[in-house]
């Protein structure tokens, strides 16, 4: 599956130092600085910073990739809880979320959060986030988050939002739409591989094992059974979900028909083996192998004792089992026939830190793994989840979208470089 795409356009890049500007939102020129490429795998890891993860001995996979690849050492999430942080990555905007809520499905008359200018928050509670779409206001990422994700008063010790210095106002000409939007619009396509999901798909669905879903009978399936739903996948980390577009699927090509699992007909590793993978591939383990944790899947998925942003009070097997979930991910990729067919390129991201408070920032590990350019790059420039969409956006020749095209949002050319000005 090969494609030809021209970049077009011109992307200013400037470093930020102490607020980012939301002056360009919406969608604006396509960035360069990437390769053009034909496939990207996003793999997304959760709840755990640098630190935790670089040095961790029970993370020997991932330390051995952000070597032999390209990684990013000045790379920052940006604000907290999950959701926020996925939105960010597949649309350049939290789109008024702040929040875990699950999507309010097929909900025709609900305002969307742009629309009013509203946040939706954890604290205090806020209703099911209505579908995603039109254009608005989104919501400001303080430096320092004293009020949702941590509850203390100003001038304590609170949740730091990207670096903990920089914050970012509200945009209000941000778009409702997604990469996966853009994508379709150009006529290339995509999927959202999401472990344990359920066999009857994703719609309407905000939590499952594989087969039991958050609205299932289990005692009644299984008599005397005593065991609550393990929340394995979860919609709060499959963002194309929330978008009005996907949920209600008028363009099938972009519809809640995206979204597989790993395993069975055209999941994952079905695909892979086949080598019919899409463009576009967003990957998302479940909550026991993306280090996330569950609180009732028995203690190698127990949630790490203590959040104190250092490896002291990780779960060890926690890490592991993550660690070796992401290789064999990655060992599937390599082995795809895919692999080796055009400009291809893998993307390992944690969502966010692990919410432990200041003086710990919202650093996390990226990791760039191309099979056509530069090995073994350590990068130090500052980027963010804005500047993960608009490198993929530069590599599909995409329109930069929503805070993707702030001026300070640059482009992670030394991650994605070719070995030569030709392949540029």
């Amino acid at each position: 599956m090969k494609i030809r795409i021209t970049l077009k356009g011109l992307a200013a890049s400037l470093l930020a130092t102490t607020i980012i500007s939301p002056a360009l939102a919406n969608e604006g020129n396509v960035p360069k600085g990437v390769p053009r490429l034909d496939h990207v795998f996003v793999i997304m890891m959760e709840n755990h910073g640098y630190v935790q993860i670089i040095g961790n001995p029970e993370a020997l996979f991932a330390n051995q990739y952000a070597k032999s690849a390209n990684s990013a050492a000045n790379y920052f999430a940006v604000a907290h809880p999950s959701s926020t942080n996925y939105l960010e990555i597949a649309g350049g905007s939290n789109f008024g979320v702040h929040s875990d809520n699950n999507p309010d499905w097929h909900n025709a008359t609900c305002t969307t959060n742009l629309a009013s200018a509203t946040v939706n928050t954890d604290n205090p509670a806020s209703p099911n986030v209505c579908p995603i779409y039109g254009e608005g206001t989104d919501a400001a990422t303080p430096a320092v988050d004293y009020t949702n994700e941590v509850q203390s008063a100003p001038g304590a010790p609170g949740d730091n939002n990207i670096d903990g210095i920089i914050s970012i106002p509200a945009a209000t000409n941000i778009s409702g739409k997604s990469i996966a939007d853009q994508l379709v619009a150009a006529g290339l396509n995509w999927k959202s591989y999401q472990e344990s999901l359920p066999p009857g798909g994703a719609d309407g669905i905000d939590f499952s094992d594989g087969f039991f879903n958050d609205s299932s009978n289990i005692p009644g399936t299984i008599p005397g059974e005593k065991q609550s739903l393990i929340k394995l996948y979860a919609a709060k980390h499959n963002p194309f979900v929330y978008f009005r577009s996907v949920q209600e699927g008028q363009n099938k090509a972009n519809s809640l028909g995206n979204v597989v699992g790993f395993e069975g007909s055209q999941g994952l590793f079905e695909d892979l083996g086949s080598g019919r993978v899409p463009h576009y591939s967003f990957i998302a383990p479940n909550q026991c192998n993306d280090q996330h944790g569950r609180g009732n899947a028995g203690p190698q998925c127990d949630f790490d004792f203590n959040n104190n942003g250092t490896q002291t009070g990780l779960n060890p097997a926690l890490i592991a089992l993550g660690d070796l979930t992401l290789r064999n991910i990655v060992k599937a990729i390599h082995n795809s026939p895919v692999w080796s067919e055009g400009r291809n390129a893998i993307v390992v991201v944690w969502d966010e830190d692990d919410y432990s408070v200041a003086p710990t920032t919202n650093q996390v590990l990226v990791i760039v793994d191309t099979n056509y350019g530069v090995k073994g790059v350590k990068s130090g420039k500052f980027y963010t989840h804005f500047s993960l969409l608009k490198s993929m956006e530069a590599g599909f020749g995409l329109p930069c979208l929503n805070h993707a095209c702030d001026a300070n949002v640059d482009v992670m050319s030394d991650l994605f470089a070719g070995r030569d000005r030709d392949d540029e």
